[in-house]
């Protein structure tokens, strides 16, 4: 509990059904209460304003990420030494075995693949005229890239789904919901185990390439399916939502649309701005090292923390008409991927993924427009849609429109 009466505090649970569809309006009121605000249910601060998550994302010292970056002590006891639950030196040593995986020379060198591959699902979905576009180009590209990288067998794969965003909802507080959800995390992890070794990998992957650092003495075995879980989980359900939202725009905004079909190299800025505005990744937690005094408000040592990307990344201090999807906005300073040393690894991926699919959709349809209402998909720390009914127009043989 706080030490002091005066510290803002609220008694709304940003983790409930409630707020599922639209949190904005309730996070802005929190911003304007304080820098600080003690979040009574659930029991932890909150920072919502984006100069203090920032600056906190980059504070590892005293906003650490040791003791796991979720609400619940027990959930958090599975990821305490991995890639998200580990601070520096410790992270800096696992981030390094796939380092030359993941920089930008090496992503750049899947583009043709990713290419490829966003293509055949894009022409296997304008032959159906109406689709949904979560399941069947959000879901499948992200999934298809990433297992074919860490290289795991393809049965099975449909665990990873459900798996990840399992993962992701034990990031928040232990609810009924995420109990039903605890069976398809059980049986991802166990899934990963089974296929993480040596005779299942695919040589050249990113998993055997963490399987070498094992065998070199760089990483200890303990930490090597832990990495290739953190892979597997933060490379999907961040990836898939934020493509589902971007999809929506394109289908609900056609004046969108059209500017970015008349110049697909637009598709970068759809993408970042969607990331702003729907920030995947609502949230994760980090717990204080010491006392800490944000906008005259003292957290104590030892406090749980909130970091709340998709509050910061609407913040009007910071951006201009923040709740505007504005595709020439520019704003590459978003929270969406975090920062500091926990920035995300595979950004550059997502990046790419993201670029390819708007690029194969340029080519192939005239329109997008909705053909139900979209369906919100409820988990407590990720935001994203479970459907997303979708006709598109396919363009006229000549059409192409692009410069």
């Amino acid at each position: 509990m706080p030490r002091t009466s005066s510290i803002a505090t609220s008694d709304v649970d940003l983790f409930g059904r409630e707020l599922m569809e639209d949190p904005y309006p309730v996070l802005r009121r929190l911003r304007d209460l304080s820098g600080v605000v003690y979040m009574r249910e659930h029991g932890y601060y909150l920072l919502a304003r984006y100069t203090d998550v920032r600056a906190a994302l980059r504070d590892w010292r005293t906003f650490s990420s040791a003791h796991g970056t979720g609400l619940v002590p027990e959930l958090n006891a599975g990821q305490v030494g991995g890639l998200l639950g580990s601070d520096p030196p410790d992270h800096d040593l696992l981030r390094s075995v796939l380092s030359d995986q993941v920089a930008p020379r090496a992503i750049n060198k899947l583009r043709d693949t990713v290419g490829l591959r966003a293509a055949e699902l894009v022409d296997a979905v304008v032959g159906q005229g109406s689709f949904d576009a979560i399941s069947q180009l959000a879901q499948r590209l992200p999934l298809q890239v990433v297992a074919d990288l860490i290289g795991i067998p393809v049965e099975g794969r449909e665990k990873l789904i459900p798996g990840a965003d399992a993962a992701f909802a034990a990031f928040g507080p232990l609810t009924p919901e995420l109990e039903e959800r605890l069976p398809s995390l059980v049986a991802f992890l166990e899934w990963i185990a089974q296929v993480g070794t040596r005779d299942q990998l695919t040589e050249g992957s990113w998993g055997a390439a963490v399987l070498d650092a094992v065998d070199d003495g760089r990483l200890p075995p303990d930490k090597a399916f832990p990495l290739m879980r953190a892979f597997l989980v933060a490379g999907m359900d961040t990836t898939v939502n934020g493509i589902g939202s971007m999809l929506r725009t394109f289908a609900e905004r056609p004046d969108v649309w059209a500017e970015v079909r008349q110049d697909p190299r637009l598709g970068n800025a759809a993408f970042e701005e969607t990331l702003r505005l729907e920030s995947p990744v609502q949230a994760f937690f980090r717990e204080t090292t010491c006392d800490v005094e944000i906008d005259g408000t003292t957290i104590p040592a030892g406090s749980r923390v909130c970091l709340h990307f998709g509050s910061a990344n609407r913040d009007e201090r910071h951006f201009a008409d923040p709740d505007r999807f504005d595709l020439h906005r520019g704003a590459l300073d978003h929270l969406a991927f975090g920062n500091g040393v926990h920035g995300c690894a595979g950004q550059a991926l997502a990046r790419m993924e993201a670029r390819a699919l708007v690029q194969a959709l340029t080519e192939r349809v005239a329109t997008l427009v909705p053909a139900g209402d979209p369906v919100r998909h409820y988990n407590p720390v990720l935001r994203g849609l479970q459907e997303l009914p979708i006709t598109v127009v396919v363009q006229s043989r000549g059409e192409g429109g692009r410069p």
